[in-house]
This record gives C-alpha cells, sequence and structure tokens, in this order.
C-alpha cells in the first residue's frame, strides 16, 4: 500500500510539474466525520461479556469514538482529459494506529487512483475507482479496473471490467475476474430503465481456507458445507433496476437472480449449484411539511445447508467487501457500521426479508427529524430454528450547526425475538445510540 501511495502521489507531482501552467487545473475537495456511539446487547444477552462473544463469534458492546478524513484531488489537463484521487485517514480514539497521545497513525488509505478520458462519445476510466450495480446488491465499493460507457442520446451504456483477486503466491493462486454490462435507458425524465449482466469466473487456484467462498458468495463459514477449495467459479447475476414517477410519488423497483456452478476438488464433496435472488423496491411521496418513505426487501436463503444447491443470495464479494446495501441503524449497519447484532445479516442482505415505513420532516429551516421502523425475518430458518429478527425503531435528528457542518443524533433501539441470539434463546434487546459531526468540501 506504502509503495501504491507514492506511486500515485509521484505520478501527481510529475503531472503538475511537466504540464504548462495555463494546461493544468486542479480541483480540490474533502470529506470529513467524527462520530461517538455506544451499541449494546448486540449479542443478545447482556451477561456475555466482549471476551466470551467474540470466542463464539458474535459482536460484543462497544463504544467508541473515530474520525475520517476523506481528501481529493483531481488534475484537470484539458476538457477530455483527468486524473481522479482520493484519499482516506481513520482512527479511532484512543487506539495505537493515529487515535493515541503522539498521533503519528499509519491508517492512510487509497480510495481512487483513476484516469477520466472522453473520446467522442465513449468515456473511460481506468485505474481504482467506485462502482454501483443492481442498487448494490452485486456491488457497491471500490475496484480495480476499467468501465467504458458509451453515450447514446439519452441513454447510457457502461462495460466494465474489473479484478476481484490476483493469485500470485502458493498460497493465494486464485484469479478471479468481473465483467458486466449495466445500459441506463432514459426514456424521460420520469422513468428509467437499468437492466445488467455480469458474471464473475475463478481459475483453479487456491486462496487459503480462511478465504473459503469469499471470493463470489460470502465469508468463509456461511459458503456451501464443505466448500474449501475450488476447481473454478462461474456465477452470473442478472436483473435490473426501474425508477419512475407518478405524480408526486417516486417510486423504484429492482430483482436479481444469481445463478452458476462452484466446481470443487475436496474429495466426497460434489460441485455446487447457484440459484439465489433478491427482490426489493420502495419509494416515497410528499405529504405538505412531511414526507413518507418506504420500501420491502427479501433475499433468499439456502433451505439445506448440506445438498448441492446454494439458494441463500449473494453479491460480488472479496474478503467481507463488495456488495453492499445499508438500511436499519441497528439491523442493516445505518449511520454506525462496526457492528451489527448477531443473527442479522447488516450490510449484505441475505437469507432476510424485511419491511420498513418512515416519514421525514423538517419543523425549521436548519433541523430535520426522521423516523423509521422496520420488521425483519428469515425466509429459512436459522442453526437454532429461529426464523424471527424482530421490529425496530429508528430515530435521527440532523441540525446545521453553521453553512456546510452538520450534527446527526441518532438512537435506535431492536425489539429483538430469538433469531437475535447466540442459543436461540435472546435475553435482552440491542439499543444503539450516538452522535456523527460532518462537512464536505
Amino acid at each position: 500500500m506504502k509503495k501504491l501511495l507514492v506511486l500515485s502521489l509521484a505520478v501527481v507531482m510529475v503531472v503538475a510539474f511537466t504540464l504548462p501552467a495555463s494546461a493544468l487545473e486542479s480541483v480540490f475537495g474533502g470529506y470529513w466525520r467524527t462520530r461517538a456511539f455506544s451499541q449494546q446487547n448486540f449479542q443478545g444477552d447482556s451477561d456475555l461479556g466482549r471476551e466470551t462473544t467474540a470466542a463464539a463469534g458474535a459482536p460484543g458492546d462497544l463504544s467508541r469514538t473515530d474520525t475520517r478524513t476523506r481528501l481529493y484531488y483531481t488534475a484537470v489537463l484539458n476538457d477530455n482529459l483527468k486524473f481522479v484521487n482520493q484519499f482516506e485517514f481513520n482512527a479511532v480514539w484512543g487506539d495505537d494506529e493515529g487515535g493515541d497521545i503522539g498521533a503519528d497513525g499509519d491508517t492512510f488509505r487509497i480510495r481512487s487512483s483513476h484516469v477520466d478520458a472522453t473520446m467522442g462519445a465513449i468515456r473511460a476510466t481506468i485505474g481504482i475507482q467506485p462502482i454501483e450495480i443492481g442498487r448494490g446488491h452485486i456491488i457497491s465499493d471500490q475496484m480495480s479496473g476499467v468501465i467504458l460507457r458509451y453515450q447514446m442520446g439519452e441513454h447510457l451504456l457502461p462495460f466494465t471490467w474489473f479484478k476481484v483477486n490476483e493469485g500470485f503466491t502458493d498460497t493465494n493462486s486464485e484469479d478471479s475476474d468481473v465483467v458486466g454490462f449495466y445500459p441506463f435507458f432514459n426514456f424521460s425524465d420520469k422513468f428509467s430503465l437499468n437492466p445488467y449482466v455480469v458474471y464473475g469466473y475463478s481459475n483453479d487456484g487456491d486462496r487459503g481456507a480462511a478465504n473459503a467462498f469469499s471470493t463470489y458468495g460470502q465469508n468463509a463459514g456461511t459458503g456451501p458445507a464443505g466448500f474449501v477449495n475450488d476447481d473454478g467459479i462461474g456465477v452470473y447475476w442478472v436483473g435490473a433496476t426501474l425508477n419512475a414517477t407518478l405524480g408526486s410519488f417516486n417510486l423504484w423497483a429492482n430483482g436479481t437472480y444469481v445463478g452458476g456452478e462452484l466446481e470443487t476438488t475436496v474429495a466426497g464433496v460434489d460441485d455446487v449449484d447457484v440459484a439465489a435472488w433478491v427482490a426489493s423496491f420502495g419509494g416515497n411521496v410528499p405529504l405538505g411539511p412531511a414526507s413518507l418513505h418506504g420500501q420491502f426487501v427479501y433475499a433468499s436463503g439456502d433451505d439445506d445447508p448440506n445438498d448441492n444447491d446454494y439458494e441463500a443470495y449473494f453479491g460480488v464479494d472479496g474478503a467481507a467487501a463488495g456488495w453492499s446495501y445499508y438500511w436499519a441503524e441497528i439491523m442493516g449497519n445505518g449511520r454506525f457500521d462496526a457492528n451489527s447484532p448477531v443473527g442479522t445479516p447488516g450490510g449484505n442482505p441475505s437469507n432476510v426479508w424485511f419491511g420498513n415505513i418512515g416519514a421525514s420532516m423538517k419543523p425549521m429551516e436548519k433541523l430535520s427529524l426522521t423516523g423509521d421502523l422496520y420488521y425483519a425475518a428469515l425466509p429459512e430458518d436459522d442453526a437454532n430454528g429461529e426464523d424471527t429478527l424482530g421490529f425496530e425503531v429508528d430515530l435521527v435528528a440532523t441540525y446545521q450547526l453553521v453553512e456546510g457542518m452538520t450534527i446527526d443524533l441518532v438512537g435506535a433501539y431492536l425489539f429483538a425475538d430469538d433469531a437475535v441470539s447466540i442459543d436461540g434463546q435472546n435475553e435482552d434487546d440491542p439499543w444503539e445510540v450516538g452522535t456523527r459531526l460532518q462537512i464536505s468540501f
């Protein structure tokens, strides 16, 4: 990472000092936030300590303050060529990676570093860059690859290729890639359609038992039983997203199917056929000084972990990154995404369905209030035979302290059922309180 950082900064300096001053425009921007929050009973039992729950694979109680800084620099070489960079610093107050006395943190990250070139009707972005397909159910993250966008009137036709894993050692020899075509058809300012087809594939390499099934599925421990070393992965996602405005209603819908095959080299373990899906819809409508919003999401689960079919939905995944769909503050990661309670999917909806209804209003110019109610359950029973997560109530107040700076006050409570537990017997309800101060420029 340090070598990549030095190389990126060197390229920026070379470009800046070799071009005439009149030929280069520098654009700076950024984002900063500091959060303080407490997440309690996320293991479903207040009698379990942090060490006990960590050993059992469940999140322990957590209270902390952290800071994130993102700095953006774009070198505009001309109207058709840009060099885009985004850098990130993170620190938890009191840790030894920048949050302790003396600071000197080693948490510098490169979020983006890519060329943005326009050649007639084609725009190419090449390098480390963000991507989102399928409202995040397939991928919503940074990636290293290429996006080619062809502008055809009001319609946009993007094609992408990016890497998930590059195997170059004896313990990590798997090469994994993704290609996708996801056009945006804008028929009017009130109706658009975004169909897509995405294909992920790998060779017969090995990422090791610690990363079993992590390339295109969920992390180790939640994939097909016994699936450790593969002899090739070929999975595909097909679906579409629709956005429409009907009068004062803004509506959206999405559906995605993932299929394919996972070939294994493990003796006595058969190949796995993938057949999973996710469907969602939602919308909002203004009602005078307030607005109502809601959504419904259903992500399939696996009915039998011991058969040759894998039916739990998943997106493109690379060691706990990739597909991401944040929803409730507690069950869906929300603004404080350090933990999600045991038994809940967090920001990766799989084997879950949930419904949401909420309202937002601005009682005064600088203050907005939002309230949400969620109900969530599991399509397939968990290992303890439970299938109900419960009701969650979220309350958020956002106030503009000064122009450009806002503060969020968040309170959330999950009226949990027995699926939110280690042993199938929920003892205590998870709750969360916190605040977030942020600026962008």
